[in-house]
């Protein structure tokens, strides 16, 4: 007898449960599934199983330890989270669940909430304070970078060191700068290269990103070693808009890396700028005080009662006229900085030693011929008493023999002079 119906094919339990399963897990790879969280439970293992639901279904799901241990937040009965993940069934028990990679609250992203709830923290703490904020070095010789030595944002940061002030040297520390190392090795970076006398300032720097890409310099332990680097220290952290945690610490926030190297380095011209401009104004003031004591010296040599001097008067005041004369050699020699062939370090001792020598010498010989000049001058002896008598024709009398009895005399005092009229000559006396 032929069977006339159709051939029935006959499944196991396994069989239908493995097809599921691979029907299952190649439709749902990666999915994001919302739901408030229930029934959570963690095993000693360190596995995480809850379930996630809504009004009208539920879902089972599972975080496996690997995944668990990165979590920043973990489920809680009662709150919705989105979790990320991949779609799988439990065959021995005929369920199908989600397995859990990634778990953040509804509303606002792990992320962003955790840094929320460190930046509240850190800032009771008194760690984003303006008051305790150092300057830069202004003319640091070593700058310490912690960052990875492959990244972009070490080369721009190199090239405009360069291109600025290529004197500078740079010590790398080499980091991971995303991924979970990064944090301690970051940290690890600051305290190294703080530590040493021979670095200036310290930069902390990686280019652009997510959120999750720049979490590293979120971390607490990187807020901290900013915090309690003993070197000035800035962030260079991302692109312009991203502010990061090890933004808020730092003593300064450079907006990307070059911007930092442009602000720990002047260039050469401004500094070459700002040497001359010192230049210019102490060549000014010593000018300035030559020119005073060149017409002090001319009215004292114009004056009356100082003829005796005069000739030596008028030497100091060729002197005068010939330092005037080198002092203008000096300022338009540059001779002044006779270093800026040299590195800017160099220069800046010329400038603070040699001229301060120069204006120290000059100021001592100027205190000296005024010192001889008042030896000299007449007129100081007029104030100790003397006199200096002149005939009305304005002969200087050192003799009674120039005189007549009623000739009038004019006498010279040492504050005011009068006329006399001479009542009697009498003989030179013989000691």
């Amino acid at each position: 007898m032929l069977p006339f119906g159709p051939q029935r094919t006959i499944y196991t339990v396994s069989d239908v449960s493995r097809r599921i399963k691979e029907l299952v897990e190649r439709q749902f790879t990666d999915i994001w599934v919302e739901g408030e969280v229930s029934n959570f439970r963690s095993s000693a293992a360190g596995h995480l199983y809850f379930t996630l639901k809504d009004n009208r279904a539920q879902i089972p799901a599972v975080c496996f330890r690997n995944a668990a241990r990165y979590l920043r937040f973990k489920p809680e009965n009662g709150k919705s989270f989105r979790a990320r993940g991949r779609l799988t069934t439990y065959e021995v028990r005929g369920e199908y669940q989600i397995i859990v990679e990634v778990l953040e609250p509804v509303g606002v992203g792990a992320l962003q909430q955790a840094f929320d709830r460190l930046k509240e923290k850190l800032e009771r703490e008194g760690l984003f304070d303006v008051g305790r904020k150092r300057p830069l070095p202004p003319f640091p010789s070593r700058v310490g970078v912690v960052t990875s030595p492959k990244s972009a944002a070490l080369h721009d940061l190199l090239s405009v060191l360069g291109r600025r002030h290529n004197a500078i040297d740079v010590l790398v520390y080499p980091t991971d700068v995303q991924g979970d190392k990064a944090s301690a090795q970051i940290a690890e970076g600051i305290d190294c290269l703080g530590g040493r006398p021979d670095v200036d300032v310290v930069i902390v720097t990686r280019g652009g990103g997510s959120l999750e890409d720049l979490w590293p310099f979120n971390e607490e332990r990187v807020a901290r070693a900013i915090f309690s680097c003993p070197k000035p220290v800035i962030s260079a952290v991302g692109h312009e808009v991203d502010v990061t945690m090890s933004d808020l610490v730092a003593d300064l926030r450079a907006p990307t890396p070059s911007a930092a190297a442009e602000i720990v380095a002047s260039s050469k011209e401004e500094l070459f700028d700002r040497l001359t401009s010192g230049e210019k104004r102490m060549a000014g003031a010593i000018r300035i005080r030559l020119s005073d004591l060149n017409r002090f010296l001319a009215t004292k040599v114009g004056s009356r009662g100082f003829v005796v001097a005069e000739n030596r008067i008028r030497e100091m005041s060729r002197q005068v006229d010939d330092w005037n004369f080198r002092l203008e050699q000096f300022a338009t020699s540059g001779r002044f900085f006779p270093s800026r062939r040299h590195r800017i370090e160099t220069a800046d001792r010329v400038l603070s030693n040699s001229v301060a020598r120069k204006v120290t010498h000059a100021r001592q010989r100027l205190a000296g011929l005024a010192q001889a000049m008042d030896a000299l001058s007449p007129l100081a002896v007029l104030t100790r008493g003397y006199s200096i008598c002149r005939t009305s024709g304005g002969e200087v009398v050192r003799s009674a023999s120039q005189v007549a009895v009623d000739s009038s005399v004019e006498v010279r005092l040492g504050e005011g002079e009068f006329d006399a009229k001479v009542t009697a000559v009498k003989s030179k006396k013989r000691l």
